[in-house]
Order: C-alpha cells, then structure tokens, then sequence
C-alpha cells in the first residue's frame, strides 16, 4: 500500500506494510491508533536512515542495539516530544519489533533492554471550594432513607474535612468521635503506619447527626459506618451514591469520594498551609508526594491569571 511507503529497504517495507495491516484487519486496533503507530515507525525509520547512512533492512533491525533506540528517543526529545509522545512512539516501535520477532523476521532484543520514559504523574483534580461544601452537605445527599444521608454526609465531611483516605474512613472503629469534643481521630494508613489527624467542629456535627439516626448498635465492636443491613459500609455503596450525587449536581467525572482528600490538601496549600503539616496529616511517607499540590496551586493561580489579568 503506498500510504504505508518510507525510507526503508524493499525486505522491511514489505513487513511493516503487512504488520499494519494486521493490526487493522486482525487485531482490530482503533483506525487512530494505527495511524498513530503507522507515523512513530515512520520517523523511527527514517531516523534511522539519517543513523545508518542508508535506509534500514531487516538485517539492519536485527542488528539494533540499546543505544541506537536511545539515540532515537534523544533525536526526539531534542525535537521537543515530551515523556508521553515518546512513550507512545516507543509501544508503536515495540509492536512492529515484536510483529517480525515472532514472524522470524529480525530480533526483538534491543527494543527489550530500553525503557519507555517515565510518565509524568498527572496532577489531582480538587473540586472548588463551593462544590466540595455541597457534596458534603447533608440536604444534598440523595438517599431516601435519612439514616443513609446522614451517614453519607459524615464520611465525605471527613474526607475533605481531615484528608482520610476511604479506607480510613470507612475503618474508622464504632467508638470513635462519639464525644462532642473528640477532636482528633487515630488513623492507621498506608503500611500500617499510624497518625493523628484533627476533625472539624462540622465533621463531629455530622458524625454525631448519623449516630443519631443509624438504626443500628454503634457501642460494641466493628466499625463505625454501616452499609444498608448494618455491615461495614463498602467503599463501592460510597463511589456510588458519589456518582449520582455529582450527576445530580452537575460535577465533573473528577469529582470522587479521594478528590475530597484532594481538595483537603490543594485548600489547605491554598490557604498558607504548610506542606510538611499537609504532609503529615495525609499520612504522605515522602514529601515529594505531598509537592503535586504545589503543582495543581500553581495552575489554578495561573489560570486564574489568564482569566482575569487584562493584558493575559
């Protein structure tokens, strides 16, 4: 097919033209995909032209090594490609090394011994602070049964307002905050490591409003939120009832039961929070994972700037 023509030899035209055409007629790949696959081996190949001195043939391919991969990514990189195009690039090089590997038609050895780049890890999306004060409040729950609501409402109150993760939540034992003035919570996180994380006035309120209408005993042993027959409240009943309520609001997908952690932390930061305070009270092992924040504060003030700045 002479869409699929580029600089190579006719042995390695041939193969790459056959391997494109399985991924559409066999494997059934996304007409996007393989023609995003069909352009990184294009420039892969022609890369190697201009590395070889001539077009590549399949002897040439076998004959790869490590650094000739790493050269490509560093061709491109120096292009301006970013981690993820490279990444991208690099799954479309793989799958036709692969293809002729397994077809007996050159060696797959060099594509095995690079990594791909490191993905940037994306940055959290926190609701607005007008948004996370609706989904905690309890006149928005939409559970027909009160108890339900209000139950509902304590566990988002401490999400956001203590930046417990759902598990923590969801574990908190039967005979906690049940005093008026039970202001801190012990919190056994990731690893089992343990920390002491303060809860807001309106949490113990909202706490106290669920103890006050669940339909079952809360002064022995288990846990202290409950699902419908009086188990332990499942995270997937929570993600549920999360779903509907920002469906009934008019949130965005982001809006989860942990982008309330989320909004905790950005809120914070935003506010002057310290982030090493910030770090401890998420139970964050290293500070670095606590510095995303940092990231998503900077593009909310940026956009703000955009928006509002006259000469932006």
């Amino acid at each position: 097919m002479d869409e699929y023509l580029v600089a190579a030899k006719a042995d390695l035209q041939s193969a790459r033209t056959a391997w494109l055409a399985a991924l559409r007629n066999e494997r059934r790949m996304a007409g996007l995909t393989v023609d995003a696959y069909e352009r990184d081996t294009r420039q892969f190949l022609q890369f190697l032209t201009g590395h070889l001195g001539e077009p590549p043939s399949l002897a040439d391919i076998s004959a790869l090594r490590p650094a000739d991969l790493r050269s490509f990514m560093a061709h491109r990189r120096n292009g301006g490609a970013g981690a993820r195009t490279l990444g991208r690039g690099m799954a479309g090089i793989r799958s036709l090394l692969a293809y002729l590997a397994r077809r007996g038609l050159a060696g797959n050895a060099a594509a095995k011994a690079v990594r791909s780049p490191r993905q940037p890890k994306s940055l959290p999306k926190p609701l607005t602070l007008g948004d996370a004060r609706r989904v905690v409040s309890a006149d928005e729950q939409l559970a027909e049964e009160p108890w339900i609501a209000a139950r509902n409402a304590a566990v988002l109150t401490l999400l956001y307002g203590s930046g417990l993760r759902i598990s923590e939540a969801l574990s908190i034992p039967a005979d906690a905050l049940a005093g008026p003035h039970d202001a801190v919570l012990r919190v056994t996180g990731k690893g089992g490591k343990t920390r002491l994380v303060p809860v807001l006035p309106a949490a113990l309120q909202a706490v106290a409003e669920y103890r006050r209408l669940c339909p079952f005993d809360l002064t022995g042993d288990g846990v202290l939120f409950r699902g419908a027959r009086g188990g332990p409240l499942a995270a997937a009943v929570l993600q549920r009832d999360m779903k509907r309520l920002r469906g009934a609001l008019g949130l965005p997908d982001s809006a989860t039961p942990h982008a309330l952690r989320h909004s905790f932390a950005t809120h914070l930061l935003g506010r002057g929070g310290d982030l090493r305070a910030i770090q401890e009270l998420l139970g964050h092992a290293s500070l670095s994972t606590t510095q995303i924040y940092t990231g998503v504060d900077t593009a909310r003030l940026l956009d703000i700037f955009d928006k509002a700045h006259p000469r932006a």
